[in-house]
């Protein structure tokens, strides 16, 4: 029998072993449909769709826009030559989710290894899409020529595990096939959705209103709380809000968020923070913190506890670890 020390330290270990790590997330790129380097936008960024999050262990990117190029200089000045594995979450093909993945210098080491999960998100195959980007006359590298070890999976599944990270997913309105994303760590929960238009903004049409297609609002509806399902109660919700009312006006159908609409889905569907993405090529600094303000504004109105930010790049957030 273990005298006293040792039962100490038993015990010790036996918490240490259970003891939960906090989970990190890291904004690399935030903008939508084209990077916006320049002066109006220092402040929030101009790299496209990429967020890096490191929880139990793993290294785990959502989406691979242009943010994945400085993402993959920092990932190598961490390991330096030690080897590394990264697995990249692809809501959608299009180009501001993938463009980056040329310029992901860790797949240049031939001890690395990078997995690209995500759904077909057109007719043709994923591995297709991907390899396609970075044939002549595009690019003087292919993807199969690179060093590290890529392997390319094309998700048939909704849920699935990252090591002990749940994953879910859920369909996004977006053109093509789109998803978002849940990931639930011991740190807590995040929703990434960066291309999505609630099918409640169509509630403004008069297609569904002054007609009284009772049938589309239902379809709407039911569409709706799918969602807000999905994203009950997260701890961190990143969300596709790159408009307001009065852009939304011209883009409806374009598959992407009024802010009014997030906000109120977020509010609904008891969110603890929200972070604003995928902020339009013309919006400046200045545009977005307008947007945060009157994000604000309808929270405090209506006297919700959700706390709102608009995503920046370089923006860090740690999810303390659940004992």
């Amino acid at each position: 029998m273990p005298g006293a020390a040792g039962k100490k330290a038993q015990e010790d270990l036996g918490n240490k072993s259970a003891r939960k790590t906090p989970t990190h997330l890291k904004f690399w790129g935030v903008r939508g449909s084209i990077p916006t380097p320049g002066p109006t936008t220092v402040r929030y960024g101009g790299n496209t769709s990429c967020i890096e999050v490191r929880a139990d262990d793993q290294i785990i990117i959502l989406d691979g826009g242009t943010g994945l190029r400085p993402l993959g200089r920092q990932l190598l000045s961490e390991f330096d030559n030690s080897p590394m594995e990264v697995t990249l979450l692809l809501t959608h093909t299009h180009w501001d989710h993938i463009q980056g993945l040329p310029f992901f210098l860790p797949v240049y080491k031939e001890q690395n290894h990078l997995r690209i999960l995500g759904y077909e998100g057109a007719r043709h195959g994923l591995a297709n899409i991907l390899t396609s980007q970075m044939e002549s006359p595009f690019f003087p590298i292919g993807l199969k020529e690179v060093p590290a070890n890529v392997k390319i999976e094309e998700l048939k599944e909704t849920s699935f595990n990252i090591g002990p990270v749940q994953v879910d997913s859920c369909m996004a309105n977006h053109p093509g096939v789109c998803v978002g994303y849940k990931l639930t760590t011991s740190g807590g929960s995040i929703a990434f959705f960066p291309d999505n238009e609630p099918h409640f903004g169509h509630c403004h049409d008069p297609e569904y209103r002054g007609r009284g297609d009772t049938t589309k609002m239902e379809y709407a509806r039911n569409e709706d709380r799918k969602i807000a399902e999905f994203v009950k109660d997260v701890d961190v919700l990143i969300m596709d809000s790159q408009y307001d009312r009065e852009e939304y006006a011209q883009h409806r159908g374009w598959g992407h968020g009024c802010i009014d609409d997030v906000v109120k889905f977020a509010l609904k569907s008891d969110v603890k923070q929200l972070f604003l993405f995928h902020h339009d090529p013309e919006h400046d600094d200045a545009k977005i913190d307008s947007m945060v303000t009157y994000a604000r504004g309808m929270v405090s109105s209506e006297k919700g506890a959700l706390h709102v930010e608009a995503a920046r790049e370089g923006m860090t957030i740690q999810l303390p670890a659940k004992y």
